[in-house]
């Protein structure tokens, strides 16, 4: 069955965005986040552009290869410049969890103002048989919540940004999580975590 999974850059303690991230200055300053996409010299398969540490490479493009729709909250689309009808995977269509109005009619992204739950819903028919993969932490900490999310992968940069948007908000309750695989990289340790059977549906 395809799984509702999130794999996002974050620092050690705990930040996905620089300070400020805002529409028109993308994730604040935060950009060594992403520096391992491009400090090595293997090609991502799936992202033309992009040369990673050959560890890096096979965990980014075994990830990528699984989705089948994004699914991300209202400030991460604004803050990353999607407005005009783009993606963050470039085979993927994009899921829009927002209360406001599309900017535009595009058929690459669909918007639910209705809950998370109606939101992976949708991104479910999208995908297939492929996964959702979500981005932004407002929307994986309701996923968290309703016990949609399957797994959780950090691109752990080591990096102390003190300030940004954290990859995780307030939880009612402790998460356990299983580790399934950690992948030393230069520049990026990546982490794959289960979440616990009992919070996952």
């Amino acid at each position: 069955m395809a799984k509702v999974i999130t794999a996002l850059s974050v620092s050690v303690d705990g930040y996905i965005t620089g300070r400020n991230p805002a529409a028109g200055r993308g994730l604040g300053d935060a950009g060594i986040l992403f520096d391992w996409y491009s400090d090595g010299d293997t090609p991502s398969t799936a992202f033309a552009g992009f040369t990673l540490s050959k560890p890096s490479a096979r965990v980014f493009d075994t990830l990528a290869e699984r989705v089948g729709v994004s699914l991300c909250g209202r400030n991460t689309y604004d803050d990353s410049g999607w407005g005009s009808g783009g993606t963050p995977h470039p085979n993927a269509p994009l899921v829009v969890l927002s209360h406001r109005p599309a900017p535009q009619d595009n058929e690459r992204q669909t918007f639910v103002a209705t809950g998370i739950e109606d939101a992976i819903a949708v991104a479910r028919q999208q995908a297939g048989d492929k996964d959702v993969a979500l981005m932004g932490g407002g929307v994986v900490t309701e996923a968290l919540k309703a016990g949609l999310l399957d797994e959780i992968v950090l691109h752990q940069v080591p990096v102390l940004l003190g300030e940004g948007r954290p990859f995780f908000q307030n939880l009612p309750e402790h998460v356990r999580l299983q580790l399934l695989e950690a992948v030393a990289a230069p520049g990026v340790t990546h982490l794959h975590y289960e979440v616990a059977r009992s919070h996952a549906r």
